[in-house]
């Protein structure tokens, strides 16, 4: 089923995989990303240049996480040109590299701000219009990091962590209203992202210093990331846009709270399978079973 769909964070990566193939199934999609007519121009007339070549429906809507207006603004331009957003799918985020007493807490309050908080302006923005439709999907970009927890990156795991768990109790409450909820969870990449490259290092460099005996490791961060893949596996994060487009394509109320796509092989699935279980024993115990389901008109 065809959709209107907003991805944030759609200028590389995932986000810009994810607009292709949705554009590709049929999708109406919004690709949005900040500075579309400076650092991203070039992002934004390539999809409007595939929009063109292969007749996809797809638009390039100006949106910084990081505004609040700037959030506001995207989501009232898409309801006004499409009248309705059906799909939300919460991409847009930042990686840190190095060690956590080197980041300063200014440095860590803004990843908060771009993987977390960010999150929570667009769902302010959308929800709403989502309510009242009793309709919607909010699809989050999560991260196997957050139930594994590799060293070096601990400023980005703590943000991904806190998405998820504010992803988990929003669709507790949304749910009530027909919004259905699915958080897909990336295992690592080091190619078809701008992750690793673009990523930002601890900049406090006394405190970097105080851990050089650390730095063989720190700095093999990536290579060893290459070294969970197996052999002749093509770990590239068009996966994670092909599970998407599956996922959206699914009738509502049959589409997965949690997905895994991971190369390296770190049991994510089986995490999630005791969580769910310890998740559904105690909300139910608390007499709260039912926010467990989401309420589509038959439950």
């Amino acid at each position: 089923m065809s959709s209107v769909v907003l991805v944030t964070g759609a200028a590389t990566g995932i986000g810009n995989l994810t607009s292709r193939a949705l554009a590709a199934s049929g999708h109406t999609v919004y690709a949005s990303m900040s500075d579309i007519k400076g650092r991203n121009a070039a992002h934004a007339q390539e999809l409007l240049n595939l929009a063109r070549k292969e007749s996809r429906d797809i638009h390039v809507v100006e949106l910084d996480v990081l505004v609040d207006a700037s959030v506001e603004a995207a989501v009232s331009t898409i309801l006004d040109e499409s009248g309705q957003l059906d799909t939300v799918m919460h991409n847009a985020g930042h990686l840190y590299i190095g060690y956590v007493e080197a980041f300063t807490p200014e440095d860590i309050q803004h990843l908060f701000d771009i993987n977390a908080i960010g999150i929570q302006r667009v769902n302010r923005a959308v929800l709403p219009h989502m309510r009242a439709r009793r309709s919607g999907t909010l699809l989050y970009v999560g991260s196997t990091t957050s139930v594994v927890v590799p060293p070096f990156l601990g400023p980005y795991v703590a943000s991904k962590s806190a998405a998820d768990a504010l992803a988990q109790v929003t669709a507790y409450e949304v749910g009530r209203f027909g919004i259905e909820t699915t958080i897909v969870m990336p295992g690592p990449f080091t190619q078809g992202t701008e992750h690793f490259p673009n990523a930002s290092r601890a900049g406090d460099e006394e405190r970097n210093r105080a851990y050089v005996r650390l730095d063989p490791m720190a700095e093999r961060t990536e290579a060893a990331t290459e070294a969970l893949f197996p052999p002749g596996v093509d770990a590239h994060p068009r996966a994670v846009a092909e599970e998407i487009a599956r996922i959206l394509a699914l009738p509502r109320g049959t589409r997965p709270f949690r997905t895994v796509v991971d190369f390296s092989e770190a049991g994510v699935e089986e995490v999630n399978g005791v969580l769910y279980r310890a998740q559904e024993q105690f909300l139910t115990r608390l007499g709260y079973g039912e926010l467990l389901h989401v309420n589509t008109g038959q439950n």
